[in-house]
């Protein structure tokens, strides 16, 4: 496994050449949120897709949307 550093230079070096300072840090904080995701998966830390819909549902009672 690489370390850090070495993921997000190697991230950096295959985008484009005219990318803005915020565009990399969006890609490195994407690829960051996209490894989290994954972690999260392996150690069963997901909801269902019927888990999702009552949450939303409840949030919605509770502001007032339904």
């Amino acid at each position: 496994m690489l370390l850090a550093k070495e993921e997000a230079i190697h991230l950096i070096e295959k985008l484009p050449d005219d990318y803005s300072m915020d565009e990399i840090m969006a890609e490195l904080y994407f690829k960051q949120q996209v490894k989290q995701g994954l972690e999260d998966v392996e150690k069963g830390r997901v909801y269902s897709h019927e888990q999702v819909k009552d949450m939303v549902l409840q949030w919605r009672k509770s502001s007032g949307r339904i």
